[in-house]
């Protein structure tokens, strides 16, 4: 009988097509439906259950309680904001107290070389319904809980205000203040050193999951990477993003990462 570890990126209200949503990626309710039915099927066979949950306050760098133009008005969301648009007043922080920092982070995150700022719609505020795991996907981890004695392991990830956090392992530009914006070498240590095969699923496939696995690449060593399956039937992306999921999918293959579905899962 095969052994699964899995990883499920941010599985929350506001991340599902369904009514309420601040973030919805088309087709990710069925992902989680899809991932539930295979789990409580397959209950004997996971050993392992980590879940990443999207954490922020209110007001953050990355969404659009934060922005302003110069203007005055509200940044609308999916808006970039570079550090140059910053530095010639196109754009400025609403707080003037924040400004300062957020155009040293838009330079920092910006030489790092991974992406630009998208300002994002306010999406999963902690303790908020929209913060919560789908309730489908939650309900069959706490089956999977009560049968086998296990305690599903769940992270919290983009509690700093002031970088973001895509990666379940790291923000995009850390702190020196703050570890938790750190690299989570206990995390990587933790899925690296499981015997079976590591299964990731999870929201947004073109964003957080992407950015969570390009971690685990850089990361884990080659013998894990190579017991790690993405599910792709399990996971999509934001729309308009359907490019950078795909990259993720080659970049995987590449790095000796097997892609499947749950269909395929003995």
């Amino acid at each position: 009988m095969t052994r699964y570890d899995l990883l499920i990126v941010d599985p929350q209200n506001d991340f599902m097509d369904i009514a309420d949503a601040a973030l919805p990626v088309p087709g990710a309710a069925a992902d989680m439906e899809r991932l539930a039915r295979w789990l409580d099927g397959a209950v004997e066979q996971v050993q392992s259950i980590t879940i990443t949950l999207d954490s922020h306050a209110n007001v953050g760098i990355e969404r659009t309680s934060f922005w302003m133009d110069a203007l005055g008005v509200d940044v609308v969301p999916f808006t970039v904001v570079t550090a140059a648009e910053v530095r010639c007043g196109k754009f400025a922080t609403r707080h003037a107290q924040w400004q300062s920092d957020a155009l040293k982070y838009l330079e920092d995150l910006e030489a790092g070389g991974r992406h630009q700022l998208v300002v994002w719609p306010v999406h999963c505020v902690t303790a908020t319904w929209g913060h919560c795991m789908y309730a489908p996907i939650a309900r069959s981890v706490a089956r999977w809980e009560v049968q086998t004695g296990r305690t599903c392991a769940k992270v919290l990830k983009g509690l700093h205000p002031l970088t973001e956090q895509y990666s379940a392992f790291r923000a995009e530009v850390p702190r020196s203040d703050d570890p938790a914006t750190q690299l989570n070498r206990d995390l990587l240590s933790r899925l690296g050193a499981g015997v079976g095969t590591l299964l990731v699923a999870g929201e947004a496939q073109s964003h957080c999951v992407a950015a969570s696995v390009q971690d685990m690449m850089a990361h884990l060593p080659p013998s894990r990477l190579a017991q790690t399956v993405l599910l792709s039937d399990c996971m999509s992306p934001v729309q308009g993003f359907e490019s950078d999921a795909a990259q993720l999918l080659d970049q995987a293959r590449a790095a000796g990462l097997q892609v499947g579905s749950v269909n395929s899962l003995g």
